[in-house]
C-alpha cells in the first residue's frame, strides 16, 4: 500500500506532481493528480478506448464534488482557472493511498469522507465510491456535477452550440449523448435525485500542457447535478459506455480486488508487477502493449523491448505468446510495424530496430517457457523470412552490407529508437551503421543459428553462423575506438561518430555479446562515467557540445533535447545487465546493481505512485518528463530485478509453459 501524507496532499505543488492511473485492459484509463486537479488534457475519470486499444476519448473529465453537512457546504474538488485555484478542496485532503485502488480521504468538521476509484477490466467503465464516517446523527449529502468533454484525448473541448444538452433519466441511471458518432455515457448511481442543469464551466487551465507549449484551456459541460444521501452504505456512481446497476458494485469491486492481489514478498517487485499489468491490453483476439500513458498507442519497438519484463518476468506467458503472434502476423517485407496509429489506419513500418528486437523477444520467450514447438510452428518461418529480406534489402535502405553488418537509413527518416524529428529536421541522424543495430543484428543471427540447429535445419544454421561470424569480426574492427576505449555510435561511409551515447551498451548487454571481456568492461566503464545518473542513462555525454540538460519547453525545444542528454530510465536495465555480466555476477556486483536501482525504486513508491515515467532531465535535479508511465521503463527494471539481481530465469517459471 502506497500512502501520501497530509502534508503533501495539502501542498498543491507537491501534490500536483503525483499522478494516479487506473487502466482497463483495452487502452482506456482514468487518471488525475491526487488532489483531483487535472493538470493534463489527458486527465479524466473515464477515457474510453472506442477502438481498442486506440480511439481514446475523454468522456467524463471529472466531478465537481460538494458535501453538505447539516446545511454547511464544503467543496472537495479543485481546479485551476486563470489566476486562481477554485475551489480548494485539497485543503481538506487528509490522505491519499493506493489500496489497491486510488483512495482519497477528506476530513471536514469531524466527518471523514473516503472516495475510491477503480476501472473494470475489459470495459470502458469507472466506478467511483464514497463512504462517510463520523456523521452519525447528522444530515450529510453529496452533490456531484459531472463535467463532460466528449473529445479526442489529444484535443481540448470548447463551448459550442453543437452539443446536445439533453439527458435521459431512469431509475438509478442517467445517460447523455452530446454528439452523434461518439459513445453514449451512462452514469448509474445509488438512489438519489437528479436535477437538469446545462451549464458550461469555462477556462480550465492545464499547467503541464501550458509548460509543453500546447493548448491548455478547456471548457467543460455540466448536464445535471446528482444528489446522493451519505448513510451507512456507500454512495456509488458507475460511469460507463454501457448501462450498469449500482447495486452490482460489491461484485465489481471484489473482482477487481482479486485481480490486483499479489503475494510477492518484495514491495518493489510487487509494485512493478502491478505496474506491468497496466500496459498489457487487447488488440483484436490477441494481446499488445501500450507504450506509455497517457498518449502512446502500441509501438513495435517498445513492445518488443518491454515484452520480457512485462510478461515473462511476471509469468504472463499466454500474454507473451499472444503479443508475439499478433506482431508476427503484421510483418511486411521483413519488417515489424513501428506503430499502430490512434485512428486505426494502416500500420507504419518506419523502424529498423523493432524487427531486430523481435528476435530477442522470441529468444527470451523460449528461454522462459521452453515452448520451442510454438516457436517452430508459428514464428520460425516469419523469422527466417525477416532475415532474408534484410539480406536482400527492404524499405529505407535497410540491407546487409558485404561485411555482414546492417546498413539502414535514408535522408529525412529516422529509423532507430533515437527517432526525434522536427519538420524535416532529423535531430540525431544515424544513417549508415548504428552501433546498437549491429548488436541486435548479430544477436538475431545467433538466435536463428540456435533455432535452426534445434529444429534440424542444418543448412540454415550454417548460413546464419557464417553471417554472424563475419559481422562479429568486422564489427570490432570498424567500431572499436582504440584511442578513447569505447565504441563509435554510428558509422556512415568514412565518418565515424565518436559521440558517447548509451547505444553501445547493447553490444555487451544482449544475450549474444559482440565484444571480448576486456573491451566489454571498458564500454561499461565509459558509459558509467559519462551517462549514468540515479534514474537511468543520459542519451548523450554532458561533455558533448550538443548536450541538453533540460527536457522542457514547447514541442520544438523538447524534441531537440529528447536524445541529446535526456535521461531514459529503461536504459538502466541493459546497463545493469552489462555491469553484472562484466563483473562475472560476483556478490559485490549484485549488491552494487541493487544499489543502482534504489533511487528509481524510491521514486516509484514515493512520487510515481507505482509507475516510472518516460524520461528525466539530464541535469540534477533530474525532474521527470514525458509520459508519466512508460512500458519499457517499468519492464526493464522488472526484468533485471528478476534475471540479473534475482535468482535468474529458471526461478521466473511460475506458470506452466504456454
Amino acid at each position: 500500500m502506497r500512502v501520501v501524507s497530509e502534508a503533501i496532499c495539502r501542498d498543491l505543488d507537491a501534490a500536483s506532481e503525483r499522478e494516479w492511473l487506473e487502466t482497463n485492459g483495452l487502452g482506456g484509463f482514468a487518471s488525475s493528480t491526487i488532489t483531483g486537479l487535472n493538470t493534463r488534457r489527458y486527465h479524466g475519470l473515464l477515457v474510453a478506448a472506442t477502438k481498442p486499444p486506440v480511439g481514446r476519448s475523454v468522456l467524463l473529465s471529472k466531478f465537481e464534488e460538494t458535501i453538505v453537512i447539516d446545511g454547511k457546504r464544503t467543496d472537495l474538488s479543485a481546479n485551476r482557472y486563470p489566476g486562481v485555484i477554485h475551489p480548494q478542496g485539497y485543503l481538506h485532503l487528509k490522505q491519499f493511498r493506493q489500496d489497491p485502488f486510488p483512495v482519497f480521504v477528506y476530513q471536514i468538521d469531524g466527518v471523514e469522507i473516503e472516495k475510491s476509484v477503480f476501472m473494470v477490466q475489459g470495459e470502458n467503465t469507472t466506478v467511483i465510491q464514497y463512504r462517510v464516517s463520523g456523521a452519525a446523527g447528522r444530515s450529510s449529502t453529496l452533490e456531484l456535477r459531472p463535467l463532460i468533454a466528449f473529445r479526442d484525448y489529444h484535443s481540448t473541448a470548447h463551448e459550442n452550440g453543437a452539443l446536445n444538452p439533453s439527458i435521459d433519466i431512469s431509475d438509478g441511471l442517467v445517460s447523455c449523448e452530446p454528439y452523434q458518432g461518439m459513445p453514449k455515457l451512462f452514469l448509474a448511481h445509488t438512489q438519489g435525485t437528479v436535477e437538469r442543469t446545462g451549464d458550461w464551466y469555462r477556462n480550465f487551465e492545464y499547467a503541464i500542457e501550458q509548460r509543453r507549449g500546447l493548448d491548455y484551456h478547456e471548457d467543460l459541460f455540466n448536464p445535471f447535478v446528482l444528489r446522493l444521501a451519505l448513510r451507512d452504505e456507500p454512495a456509488v456512481v458507475i460511469a460507463s459506455t454501457e448501462p450498469h446497476n449500482a447495486a452490482t458494485v460489491s461484485e465489481l469491486r471484489a473482482s477487481e480486488t482479486a485481480r490486483h492481489s499479489d503475494s510477492t514478498g518484495d514491495p518493489i517487485l510487487r509494485t512493478l508487477r502491478e505496474a506491468a499489468s497496466q500496459f498489457i491490453v487487447r488488440r483484436g483476439d490477441q494481446s499488445t502493449v501500450i507504450a506509455g500513458y497517457h498518449w502512446f498507442s502500441d509501438w513495435g519497438r517498445d513492445t518488443m523491448i518491454a515484452l520480457p519484463g512485462l510478461t515473462l518476468a511476471t509469468g504472463q506467458f499466454e500474454a507473451a505468446k499472444g503479443i508475439l503472434l499478433a506482431f508476427a502476423r503484421s510483418v511486411d517485407r521483413g519488417m515489424l510495424p513501428n506503430r499502430f496509429p490512434d485512428a486505426g489506419e494502416s500500420p507504419e513500418y518506419n523502424t529498423v530496430d523493432a524487427t531486430l528486437w523481435f528476435f530477442e523477444a522470441v529468444r527470451a520467450y523460449a528461454a522462459y517457457t521452453g515452448n520451442y514447438e510454438f516457436v517452430r510452428t508459428m514464428l520460425y518461418g516469419v523469422l527466417s523470412d525477416i532475415i532474408g529480406w534484410h539480406e536482400r534489402g527492404t524499405r529505407y535502405g535497410i540491407r546487409m552490407d558485404e561485411d555482414g553488418l546492417l546498413l539502414a537509413g535514408e535522408p529525412g527518416v529516422q529509423l532507430t529508437w533515437m527517432d526525434a524529428k522536427i519538420g524535416d529536421w532529423v535531430v540525431t541522424p544515424r544513417h549508415g551503421k548504428p552501433v546498437e543495430i549491429q548488436a541486435l543484428w548479430h544477436n538475431g543471427l545467433r538466435v536463428m543459428e540456435d533455432l535452426a540447429a534445434r529444429f534440424g535445419d542444418d543448412a540454415a544454421a550454417a548460413h546464419y553462423r557464417e553471417i554472424a561470424n563475419r559481422a562479429s569480426l568486422n564489427f570490432e574492427r570498424l567500431f572499436w575506438n582504440e584511442e578513447s576505449g569505447y565504441l563509435y555510435d554510428c558509422i556512415s561511409g568514412g565518418n565515424r561518430d565518436g559521440s558517447i551515447r548509451p547505444n553501445q551498451i547493447f553490444a555487451v548487454s544482449l544475450f549474444h555479446t559482440l565484444l571480448p571481456p576486456d573491451k566489454a568492461a571498458r564500454v561499461v566503464e565509459v558509459v558509467e562515467h559519462h551517462l549514468l545518473t540515479p534514474y537511468g542513462l543520459r542519451s548523450l555525454s554532458p561533455s558533448h557540445p550538443d548536450y541538453r540538460g533540460r527536457y522542457e519547453g514547447d514541442s520544438w525545444s523538447r524534441d531537440s533535447a529528447y536524445h541529446q542528454g535526456t535521461v531514459w530510465p529503461w536504459l538502466l536495465g541493459p546497463f545493469v545487465t552489462a555491469y553484472v555480466k562484466v563483473q562475472g555476477r560476483s556478490p559485490e556486483a549484485l549488491l552494487q546493481a541493487a544499489a543502482l536501482l534504489q533511487p528509481l525504486s524510491q521514486y516509484l513508491i514515493e512520487v510515481g505512485l507505482g509507475q516510472i515515467p518516460e524520461v528525466f532531465d539530464g541535469d540534477a535535479p533530474q525532474r521527470p518528463g514525458g509520459c508519466m508511465a512508460q512500458a519499457w521503463s517499468v519492464a526493464e527494471i522488472l526484468r533485471v530485478l528478476v534475471e540479473d539481481i534475482g535468482s535468474g530465469i529458471p526461478a521466473a517459471r511460475t506458470a506452466s509453459a504456454a
